[in-house]
C-alpha cells in the first residue's frame, strides 16, 4: 500500500477499490463482450481479496474520516472483511452456475461488487446520511441482482416485490432520520447519543417515533418479524447464489448499522427501544422456524430459516450489553459460512433453469455425491447448533449474553425454537443419506475446483469457529467495547 496515501483516503480505502474495479468491469465488458466470462469472476475475485486487505490495512490507521463521518475501528473492520468474505464465497459457485444457465456476463459481478461497496460503507458510516447512502447503494445493486435473470418470471417477480417493499423500508428510515435530525440538530451518531444524554435532551416521545421508524427500515433489511414477508418469494424467486449472497451480506451490514445506532445514539435510552426489539426477535423466531416446517422448496425453507436467525441476532441485541454484541457478531459470522455454503449445494444440484429445489431432489445425494453431502451435512447441523461447529456457540453466546441481561423468558423462547429448528434441517438430512438417488442427483455434473471451494472453505470456516472460537469472539468482543 502507498505510504503517501492521507488518512481519509486510506480509511476509505476497501470502499474505493470496490468501486473503482466495478467501474472498470463495466468497460470491459463492451471490449470482451461474453469472451471473458471467467476473467470477471476472477478479477472479482483478486478484487475482494484486495479489499480485505485494505480493510485490514485501514484498521492499523483506525480512527475518524471525513469529518467523522466515517469511523474505521475493530467493529467496522469485522463487517467489512464479512461482507467481503461472504463476496468471495458468493462468487466461487457463480462460475458453474452461470455457465448453467447462459448468463456469463460482467453485469453480474459489477453489481455484486458495488452492492458490497455500499455494505462495506455501512459497517463505517458514523453519520446517519452516510449510512443511507450506503443503504441505497447495496440495495439498489440487490434488487437488480435478484432479476437478474430477466426472462424468468420468477425472477422479475422476485426483483419487483424486493424494489417496492425494500423502498417504502427506506423511506421509513428516512423519515426517521429527519426526525432524529430535527430533534437534536446533528445526524452524526457521535453528536446524536451526546443530545440524547445531555440536559436539555429532546422529548422522549419524539425520539419514540424516530426510533420506530428507523426500525421499520432496518427490520426489512434484516428480515425480522413483521417486515419478513418479502424474503421467501424472493430468495426463492433469485438466482441461487444471489439468494445466498441475500441471506448473508447485506444482513451482516444491515445488522452492524442496527448495532451501531441502537448501541451508541440510543443506549441511553435503551428502555424504550428493548421491548420493541424482544418483540420482534420472538415473532421471527417463532415465525420463521414454524413456516419453514411446511416448505418443500429448500430455498424458501432457508428463506424462512433467514428469518428465524434474525431473531436470534435480534435476541442478543436487546441483552444490550458488550456481551451481547460479541455474541451477535460471531453468530453472523458463523451464519454467513454455514447459509452460503448451504446455498452452494443448492445452486449446484438444482440443475439448468433451477429446476430442482425441492427437498425430495436431494434424495440419495449421500450415494452420489459423497463430499457434497458431507459439507451440507456440516452446513445443517451448524444451523441446528450441534456442538463443535459455529452456529453451537453463536447460539450459545447469544443465550448467555440474554440470562445475564435477566431475558429468562426469551432465552427460554429461543431455546425452544432452535428445538423446532432442528426438524426441517434433519429432513434434508434424511432424504440425502436414507432414500434412493433421485433424477436430480443422477443428472448432477463432477464438482469443478471453484464449486469445490465454495464448499469446503464455508464448511472449514464453521468449524473453525466451533472447535476455535476464541481468536474471532475475542476480536469480537473488543470491536464490541469500542460502541461505548
Amino acid at each position: 500500500m502507498p505510504a503517501n496515501l492521507g488518512p481519509d483516503t486510506i480509511r476509505f480505502l476497501p470502499e474505493t477499490i470496490l468501486a473503482v474495479m466495478g467501474t472498470l468491469l463495466m468497460v470491459l465488458t463492451g471490449l470482451l463482450g461474453g469472451h471473458g466470462s471467467k476473467l470477471y469472476g476472477n478479477l472479482s475475485l483478486a478484487t475482494l481479496a484486495a479489499g480485505i486487505a485494505a480493510a485490514i490495512y485501514a484498521n492499523a490507521h483506525a480512527g475518524a474520516a471525513f469529518g467523522g463521518m466515517l469511523m474505521v475501528d475493530g467493529f467496522a473492520t469485522f463487517f467489512r472483511v464479512l461482507v467481503m468474505t461472504v463476496g468471495i464465497l458468493t462468487v466461487l459457485p457463480s462460475y458453474g452456475f452461470l455457465a448453467r444457465q447462459g448468463a456469463e456476463t460482467a453485469e453480474y459481478h459489477v453489481l455484486l461488487l458495488f452492492s458490497i461497496a455500499g455494505q462495506c460503507l455501512m459497517a463505517a458510516a458514523n453519520d446517519l446520511i452516510i449510512v443511507f447512502i450506503g443503504l441505497e447503494i447495496s440495495s439498489i445493486s440487490s434488487y437488480v441482482l435478484a432479476g437478474f435473470f430477466r426472462d424468468d418470471k420468477r425472477a422479475n417477480e422476485a426483483s419487483l416485490k424486493y424494489f417496492l417493499l425494500g423502498s417504502f423500508a427506506t423511506a421509513f428510515f428516512l423519515y426517521g432520520v429527519a426526525l432524529i435530525y430535527g430533534a437534536t440538530g446533528t445526524v452524526n451518531l457521535t453528536a446524536v447519543r451526546a443530545a440524547l444524554m445531555g440536559t436539555d435532551a429532546p422529548s422522549p416521545v419524539f425520539i419514540g417515533v424516530a426510533l420506530a421508524l428507523m426500525f421499520v427500515g432496518l427490520g426489512f433489511k434484516i428480515s425480522a418479524a413483521p417486515f419478513q414477508i418479502w424474503a421467501p418469494d424472493v430468495y426463492q424467486g433469485a438466482p441461487t447464489p444471489v439468494a445466498a449472497f441475500l441471506s448473508a451480506g447485506p444482513k451482516a451490514a444491515a445488522f452492524a448499522i442496527f448495532l451501531r445506532i441502537f448501541m451508541t445514539s440510543f443506549e441511553s435510552i435503551g428502555s424504550m427501544w428493548e421491548p420493541l426489539v424482544w418483540f420482534s426477535a420472538l415473532l421471527s423466531m417463532t415465525i420463521g422456524n414454524f413456516a419453514a416446517l411446511l416448505q418443500s422448496n429448500v430455498k424458501r425453507m432457508l428463506a424462512y430459516s433467514s428469518i428465524a436467525h434474525a431473531g436470534y441476532v435480534l435476541v442478543a441485541l436487546t441483552a444490550r450489553s458488550q456481551v451481547g454484541t460479541a455474541a451477535a457478531m460471531f453468530y453472523l459470522a458463523a451464519y454467513a459460512f454455514m447459509n452460503v455454503g448451504a446455498f452452494s449445494v443448492v445452486a449446484y444440484l438444482s440443475g439448468k433453469g433451477e429446476r430442482y429445489q425441492n427437498i425430495e431432489d436431494f434424495a440419495g445425494l449421500g450415494q452420489k455425491q459423497p463430499l457434497t453431502s458431507a459439507m451440507l451435512s456440516i452446513f445443517l447441523l451448524s444451523l441446528i447448533g450441534v456442538p463443535l461447529t459455529g452456529g453451537f456457540f453463536g447460539k450459545f453466546y447469544i443465550f448467555k449474553a440474554a440470562l445475564e441481561s435477566h431475558l429468562v423468558w426469551l432465552t427460554v423462547l429461543g431455546l425452544l425454537n432452535s428445538a423446532v429448528a432442528a426438524y426441517y434441517y434433519l429432513r434434508i438430512l434424511v432424504m440425502m443419506y436414507m432414500h434412493e438417488p433421485s433424477e436430480a442427483v443422477d443428472k448432477t455434473e463432477r464438482l469443478s475446483p471453484s464449486l469445490r471451494a465454495a464448499l469446503v472453505l464455508p464448511a472449514i470456516g464453521t468449524l473453525v469457529l466451533g472447535i476455535f472460537p476464541g481468536w474471532v469472539l475475542n476480536f469480537a468482543g473488543k470491536s464490541a467495547s469500542l460502541l461505548k
